[in-house]
């Protein structure tokens, strides 16, 4: 019996073991295409909110070229954002209201939203362009102490390398206005390293010239630390 059994084809095994357990075979079946179809329609529906989104965040910003929507543009992006709060269009479209606020002189308002940014997308990979948002937000309403502490944060955290350069440039900029010149010095000069060729490293440049002028002391070079070599001896003959 066992070798007649053995002799069996497997397909024909399988319909033995399909037609003995058909119920529970098919429950699973139907169990595992319901899944499926959980899954597609999941998928296919987050494909099309991001479509929608970012369909919707370039309708906004193509009513950026008429002055007349101009007046509203920070509302409207903020109506993207509120749409598709879990988009990578309604994420930016945040950004872009804080922004838009910001350029519009409403530098409180910009503010919240910027923190409001950093609250509901911590893992965005543009968290560091809301934190610059904060500091020169900050700045502008003249709070400059709260201001050079949110920027000072910014570089010490180093959460976005492309929001360094601005956040050392403003920085600098207050510690030049606070009568700090040694720390806006070394700012300046860091900045202008790392961006020889760009405007922000030029700007920064000549900051630092001006500084110069106005700190003489800032251009003498600093002396070479101390060796700990001890003098040659002349040798007995």
């Amino acid at each position: 019996m066992e070798s007649e059994a053995a002799q069996i084809p497997l397909w024909q095994q399988a319909w033995v073991w399909f037609e003995a357990n058909k119920k529970p075979a098919l429950w699973g079946a139907g169990a595992v295409v319901a899944v499926g179809l959980v899954v597609g329609f999941v998928l296919y529906s987050r494909s099309e909110t991001q479509l929608a989104a970012s369909e919707a965040l370039s309708n906004v910003s193509v009513q950026q070229a008429g002055s007349a929507a101009r007046a509203n543009i920070a509302e409207a992006y903020l109506k993207v954002a509120a749409s598709y709060p879990n988009s990578h269009a309604g994420e930016r479209a945040l950004l872009f209201a804080g922004s838009s606020l910001f350029v519009e002189g409403k530098y409180a308002e910009a503010k919240t939203q910027f923190e409001r940014f950093t609250r509901e997308h911590t893992g965005s990979p543009f968290r560091g362009e809301a934190l610059l948002g904060i500091a020169a937000s900050l700045n502008a309403q003249g709070k400059t102490s709260e201001a050079a502490a949110a920027y000072k944060d910014l570089i010490d955290r180093r959460l976005s390398e492309h929001v360094l350069p601005q956040a050392r440039f403003a920085l600098a900029c207050l510690y030049e206005a606070q009568n700090k010149p040694e720390l806006a010095r070394n700012l300046f000069e860091e900045v202008e390293r790392n961006n020889p060729y760009g405007s922000l490293g030029s700007e920064a440049g000549m900051r630092l010239e001006e500084l110069k002028l106005k700190y003489p002391s800032l251009a003498i070079p600093a002396a070479p630390p101390p060796t700990n070599a001890l003098p040659l001896q002349p040798q007995k003959r």
